[in-house]
C-alpha cells in the first residue's frame, strides 16, 4: 500500500459563503439545503489516491471547516495555525465576502508564515444560470495573481462543479510548493476546464 501523507487542511471565509458545504461535498460528496451555521469549527477528511504520472503523492486532507460568524474569529487562528492547506472562500454573488478575503489572507500569513498552499475559490458559481453574479471570474484570478496565492478556482458545492478537482490539483503541488525556497510572487494555477470538467455550470465557471 502506498505511504499516504497528511495535510491539515483549513476552510475560511465570512458566514454564508458556503464553506461548510464544500467541506461536506469534499468529504461525502452530497449537497444539504438546510445547512446550518458552523459553531466553532467541523472536522471532516478526504483522501486522494496518488498518481505517479501526475506527479501526486497519496493525501489524506484532515479539514477544518470553521465558522465565519465575526464572534467567532478570534478562535480561528488555532485551526489554521500550522495549515498545509488553507482554502479562501468567498461567495460569487456577494461583494463584500469577496473583498474580506484579503483580510482573512493576511491574517493565514501572519500567524502561520511557513510554506503553505494558498487556494481562492469563488463558491456557488452555478448562480450564474440565474443572472446573480456579483464577483466576475476575472476579479477572482486578478486577486489571486496580485496576491501571490497559488490556486484560483471556482466552485460550486450545490453541483459538485471543481470542488473535488481542486484538492486533486493541490495533491500534485503539494511538494513543489513545500519544497520551493523562492519566495518571489507566481502566477496561480487556474485549473484547466477542459481537464476538469463543470458539470452544472456554465463554461465561466
Amino acid at each position: 500500500m502506498e505511504a499516504e501523507r497528511t495535510c491539515k487542511t483549513v476552510l475560511l471565509g465570512d458566514s454564508s459563503v458556503g464553506k461548510s458545504s464544500v467541506a461536506v461535498r469534499l468529504a461525502r460528496d452530497v449537497f444539504t439545503e438546510a445547512s446550518k451555521p458552523t459553531i466553532g469549527a467541523s472536522f471532516f477528511s478526504y483522501a486522494v489516491a496518488g498518481d505517479a504520472a501526475a506527479g501526486r503523492d497519496a493525501v489524506k486532507y484532515e479539514i477544518w471547516d470553521t465558522a465565519g460568524q465575526e464572534r467567532y474569529r478570534a478562535l480561528a487562528p488555532m485551526y489554521y495555525r500550522g495549515a498545509q492547506v488553507v482554502l479562501l472562500v468567498y461567495d460569487v454573488c456577494e461583494r463584500e465576502s469577496f473583498g474580506a478575503v484579503k483580510s482573512w489572507m493576511q491574517d493565514v500569513r501572519t500567524a502561520n508564515p511557513g510554506k503553505c498552499v494558498l487556494v481562492l475559490l469563488g463558491n456557488k458559481c452555478d448562480i450564474e444560470q440565474r443572472g446573480e453574479r456579483g464577483v466576475s471570474r476575472a476579479e477572482g484570478e486578478v486577486f489571486a495573481e496580485e496576491n501571490a496565492i497559488e490556486v484560483f478556482q471556482e466552485v460550486s458545492a450545490k453541483t459538485g462543479a471543481n470542488v473535488r478537482e481542486v484538492l486533486l490539483h493541490v495533491a500534485s503541488l503539494l511538494p513543489a510548493v513545500q519544497d520551493d525556497g523562492d519566495d518571489a510572487p507566481r502566477k496561480p494555477r487556474v485549473i484547466d476546464q477542459a481537464a476538469a470538467p463543470a458539470a452544472g455550470c456554465g463554461s465561466s465557471c
